[in-house]
């Protein structure tokens, strides 16, 4: 954005300059107008269709409640991150706090992740049937899904938390050393804390991805109406959920109306994390 009419004059002199900032602008413009879009046309089409039977207990092909999905979203996910994050932070802290500059194997950890986030989410599906259903014996079930998809987020988890703990100033290391403290003291007491709000924004991104994932779930997780019992229970999430409605084309408005929940989750996913990352950063 222009702040002043002198810094509209210096890029009007400058050809070059005022057409990268007008194509910055018209880029940034036309992702607004295109998000804009999107959840304006989800909203006009699914708020009209939510009613309270939707949201009954158990589901049936009358009332094609998308409670029990709602719930089996939030059990998915909640595997899912406590399989992955762990993994994922704590691969990022080995490769930024402990192994030596230059080693080989980081540099294969760092490409291998980036290669794997770049593959598409029906491979991982694939992967997931094949080694986690069939070799593991797991069948379609809660378990099988949350670790695919534990697998697909781990690279993102795994980058971002890297850049955070990049991010920490080596003075805080240096004064914690200084101070007597010791390594592994000086990385969970000084540095993990302070990179806290750039990991959680990893988890943001893979949370956001977990439960909008479609294409491993069906293969992996099943498409069961029903709360499981049990990890091993066949279950549906709430994007199979609505792919499922949408795909037989007798339920196109319930689907809409799932849409509009599935919105309404992810943003609310969003703001009590960005919420707690903002406490943890003030403290």
């Amino acid at each position: 954005m222009i702040k002043s009419k002198a810094e509209m004059k210096s890029l009007l002199k400058h050809p070059g300059s005022f057409v990268i900032w007008l194509l910055t602008n018209l880029a940034a413009l036309f992702t607004v107008l295109v998000l804009g879009f999107l959840i304006a046309y989800i909203l006009i089409n699914g708020i009209p269709h939510l009613k309270p039977s939707l949201f009954a207990w158990t589901y049936n092909s009358d009332n094609v409640s998308m409670m029990p999905e709602l719930i089996n979203t939030l059990l998915l996910t909640g595997l899912a991150l406590l399989v992955t994050a762990p993994l994922g932070i704590f691969a990022a802290i080995y490769m930024v706090e402990y192994a030596k500059k230059g080693n080989k194997i980081v540099g294969i950890v760092r490409i291998t992740a980036e290669t794997l986030s770049g593959i598409p989410s029906i491979v991982y599906g694939l992967f997931g049937m094949l080694f986690f259903v069939g070799t593991m014996k797991m069948g379609y079930s809660l378990l099988a899904g949350a670790l695919t998809v534990a697998i697909m987020v781990l690279p993102t988890i795994m980058r971002t938390t890297e850049e955070a703990l990049l991010a920490v100033p080596d003075t805080f290391r240096q004064g914690s050393f200084g101070l007597g403290a010791g390594k592994l003291r000086t990385v969970f007491k000084i540095v993990l804390p302070s990179a806290v709000p750039g990991i959680l924004s990893g988890v943001i991104l893979a949370t956001g991805r977990i439960v909008g994932e479609t294409a491993a779930l069906i293969y992996t997780a099943g498409t069961m109406t029903q709360v499981p019992n049990s990890i091993l229970d066949s279950t549906r999430t709430l994007s199979v959920h609505m792919y499922r409605l949408s795909n037989e084309g007798l339920h196109t408005n319930e689907a809409y109306a799932t849409a509009v929940v599935l919105l309404v989750f992810v943003v609310l996913i969003n703001m009590l994390s960005r919420f707690v990352a903002s406490k943890l950063a003030a403290k």
